[in-house]
């Protein structure tokens, strides 16, 4: 197989469009019309990863966090990401990395998060605002069904847990075909009434391209009536952050213990422990520290993330449990989303974990 099946497997679970405005997530390095030789998986791309990425054979490295974040003007090798970049170009190493679209996406870094530590219910903390739109087209009614499941196959109609939604309104709709038009019911130079059906379904504004053509090539009028509207609405699917609740409670000292031990953390910080019960868990990986409004204003009994402020520390022992884990160890986990998603499409190709520690950050 390509690189480019690979990397259109991880776009399609973690579409592009859903990265922040400041992340560079996408292809960092190298040409995808080659054939995988097999993939390296890994949190950050260091030398020491590519070198092992050269002996395993693998011609394609998948990070989390992107080698290339910043414009560069030369490339001498005078810091550890030009010096990947030239080898990584050296023995033709393709680099994707998938960051905050995989952060925001469905059952992304957030999600297996709360997996492993156990929570139920598990929804959005903070959910992505103005990414969807509606379309309303305007159909005949021998044409509604293929026009219809033609959208949903391009990605309208997603609510929640729900697919295939739509509503349907019956009314007639008038036109004129002039010379030169090729119409599919009436006559050139006579108006013409037709009964049709009017189709409205919400869709990610980033599927405006592929689900116009979809609609373009399912209508059988030759000028399709459509529009696209703006929604003010939350997408609750998608975001950054989750929360959650534990199957039973947990004391919170208890509680910090397991977090130390599940995620292998060299130092935990955290403020006071007041002896409480923990039962409604919010989380972020990596620098998750602007969430902590929202989590306090969701009741949540504890927040962690990868790290905090010094400063978010004070005034909040009332108010909630935070616990900082390290950013490293808060999204180690992602190497395990990307395996899991490729071992189901892409059974025979071969995929690395790496043995490479990348945390920068030593503990004493």
């Amino acid at each position: 197989m390509k690189i480019k099946e690979v990397v259109c497997a991880l776009e399609r679970f973690a579409p592009l469009p859903l990265q922040d405005g400041f992340d560079n997530a996408g292809l960092q390095i190298g040409l995808t019309e080659a054939e995988v030789s097999g993939a390296l998986l890994c949190l950050d791309v260091t030398e020491p990863v590519i070198d092992e990425a050269i002996v395993l054979g693998c011609n394609l490295i998948i990070s989390h966090h992107p080698l290339i974040f910043k414009g560069y003007k030369s490339i001498t090798g005078k810091d550890y990401v030009e010096r990947c970049i030239m080898k990584a170009i050296k023995h033709d190493i393709v680099i994707y990395s998938a960051h905050t679209n995989l952060d925001n996406a469905y059952q992304g870094v957030n999600y297996r998060f709360a997996e492993l530590i156990g929570l139920k219910n598990v929804r959005i903390l903070e959910p992505k605002e103005d990414m969807l739109v509606k379309l309303v087209t305007f159909v005949p009614v021998d044409a509604a069904k293929k026009v219809r499941q033609a959208l949903f196959a391009a990605g309208c109609g997603h609510i929640g847990n729900y697919d295939s939604c739509s509503y349907q309104l019956d009314g007639e709709g008038t036109f004129r075909a002039q010379e030169g038009a090729n119409p599919y019911v009436g006559e050139v130079g006579e108006l013409h009434t037709e009964k049709e059906v009017r189709l409205e379904m919400i869709m990610p504004v980033y599927l405006k391209t592929q689900v116009v053509s979809a609609l373009m090539w399912a209508h059988p009028y030759e000028e399709p009536a459509y529009d696209i509207y703006p929604l003010q609405n939350q997408w609750a699917q998608v975001g950054i952050g989750v929360i959650g609740e534990l199957e039973h409670p947990e004391e919170d000292l208890q509680f910090l213990k397991r977090i130390k031990e599940r995620f292998n953390v060299g130092c935990l910080k955290h403020n006071e422990v007041r002896g409480k019960m923990i039962h409604t868990v919010a989380l972020c990986g990596g620098s998750g520290s602007f969430l902590l409004p929202q989590a306090i204003r969701q009741n949540a009994d504890v927040f962690v993330t990868g790290e905090f402020k010094y400063h978010d520390y004070f005034g909040q022992d009332e108010k909630i449990l935070m616990a900082e884990i390290g950013h490293y160890e808060s999204e180690l986990h992602t190497v395990m989303i990307f395996s899991d998603l490729l071992r189901n499409q892409f059974p025979e190709l071969m995929l690395r974990i790496t043995k490479v520690n990348t945390n920068p950050i030593k503990y004493l």
